[in-house]
């Protein structure tokens, strides 16, 4: 399992090659038996992430049509708002008539880029379809969407990339799985927190704080104890600093409802 390294420096020398390396870091781990393993996901998950991972190229994809529009239309001095329904509606109305500042051949090309727009919309509307048919028919996406600020989509993007919950002996460990806690910078004493480590699937943590969002802006005209907690930490921190807040929370609570098998009980 040794291979010769030749070299001017150490003509002699010997190393491991990476059958020998891996064999090692096996026997490494066998040893230890505090090591937690990466579960093995099933083939229907793997279906499942497949989708997302489609899903988000293509809203990824139409995001750069939407903007590569706007910046063109911005070179004749025509100015979009920056949503992409207003693209959708102003468009068509610039490339079917006679535009002071469009011609001819330049509205051919919107009126391509807005067909490629539209191909993209029925795409992403095609694979949303799918995810809906596989939360109508899990039970486990049911229960995680019965948390506020957890729709289909991430409720089936979440049961795709945990294949077993109980795998983390607490929902702070998911939530560090996902990159939701803070960095340390300690010494001694002095406990110094930064902001969140952004490790783990940026995708799950994309839909958890999106989804969060919402909730910390509807939490204002509410009066249960969860939206009192979270108009308090939008006040501390500021809305951006609640809203992960608020997705670090979800992300426990879909820890305990995974891995204890219980249903969600709202905030009275």
């Amino acid at each position: 399992m040794l291979r010769r390294q030749s070299s001017k420096r150490t003509p002699k020398s010997w190393t491991l090659c990476p059958d020998a390396r891996d064999a090692a870091a096996i026997c490494e781990a066998v040893g230890r038996p505090e090591m937690r393993f990466v579960p093995k996901k099933s083939l229907d998950q793997q279906d499942l992430q497949a989708l997302h991972r489609i899903r988000s190229r293509l809203v990824g994809s139409r995001t750069q049509v939407g903007n590569q529009i706007r910046g063109l239309l911005a070179e004749y001095d025509i100015i979009l708002p920056l949503h992409l329904s207003q693209v959708r509606q102003q468009l068509p109305v610039l490339f079917s008539e006679e535009h002071p500042l469009l011609t001819f051949f330049s509205r051919e090309l919107f009126a391509s880029l807005y067909e490629e727009l539209c191909t993209l919309d029925e795409r992403i509307e095609a694979m949303e379809e799918r995810i809906q048919r596989v939360f109508a028919g899990n039970e486990r996406c049911q229960k995680i969407a019965a948390v506020e600020g957890v729709g289909p989509v991430t409720a089936t993007a979440i049961v795709a990339a945990v294949a077993d919950a109980r795998v983390f002996r607490n929902g702070r460990q998911l939530a560090a799985r996902l990159g939701l806690v803070p960095r340390q910078h300690s010494s001694g004493d002095k406990q110094r927190l930064l902001g969140i480590t952004e490790r783990g699937d940026p995708y799950l943590r994309m839909l958890l704080i999106h989804g969060a969002r919402s909730v910390v802006y509807r939490a204002s005209a509410k009066t249960d104890s969860r939206s009192r907690w979270i108009a308090e930490k939008q006040r501390k921190l500021g809305t951006t600093k609640a809203c992960v807040a608020v997705a670090n929370k979800n992300a426990r609570i879909i820890w305990a409802l995974l891995a204890r098998d219980k249903p969600y009980r709202a905030a009275a």
